[in-house]
Formats: C-alpha cells, structure tokens, sequence
C-alpha cells in the first residue's frame, strides 16, 4: 500500500498563487507517476497535472501555462504550483499516485489517493 498525505495553503484571492504539496509513503516503488485531481462542486473528478518517475508532464489545457507539476523523487514528495488562481480553480484537490497509463486515463482507475485538499479562490 502506498500512503499519499497532503499539505498546502488553502485560501487565496484571483491572480493569487497557492503551492501544494503530497508526500508519499509505504510501497513507493510500486507507483511510477504522482499527480493531482480536482473536483469542483457539483462537477467530476477531473485530472489537473502529473509527473512520472523519469520527469515527464501531463496537464489539462486549463491550467498550462498556469500550473507546474514538479517531484523529488529522493522525498516521494509531489508539489503543484498554483499561480494566476481563477475562482473556477476552487475545489478540492486530491494528490494521486500509480501507473502512469491508469492515473491519466480515469479517476477511478487511480490506484492511490490522498485525503484532499480544499482550495478557495476569492473573487
């Protein structure tokens, strides 16, 4: 099993920048990609970013050139940085872990989650 914790500011107002962090624990050799998903109220889990073991990046057309995925693979430790916040960036974000393949092609084919965190973008 692999244990994904999560920590991070919450609060922040539009054109703000939020840093979140994942440290990852237990059987980390068995997850080659970390990431991160979102679910907004009312709307479905969708994926944000993610980051494989050897570097390479993924991320939804909503947050590039927003957001950067980056890892310490040496701390298991994932962070998503957050700059030119939207109020529709408000959700909570769930720090994500597995094979590369599943975690990018459904939440539900996500093999680890972290406990969530909620993000507020104030207008």
């Amino acid at each position: 099993q692999v244990q994904l914790v999560e920590s991070g500011e919450r609060l922040v107002q539009a054109g703000g920048s939020l840093r979140l962090s994942c440290a990852a624990s237990g059987r980390t050799f068995s997850i080659n990609t970390m990431g991160w998903y979102r679910q907004a109220p009312g709307k479905q889990r969708e994926l944000v970013a993610a980051i494989t073991t050897g570097g390479n990046t993924n991320y939804a057309d909503s947050v590039k050139g927003r957001f950067t995925i980056s890892r310490d693979n040496n701390k298991n430790t994932v962070y998503l940085q957050m700059n030119s916040l939207r109020p529709e960036d408000t959700a909570v974000y769930y720090c994500a872990a597995g094979d590369y393949a599943k975690l990018v092609a459904s939440p539900g084919r996500v093999d680890y989650w972290g406990q969530g965190s909620q993000v507020t973008v104030s207008s």
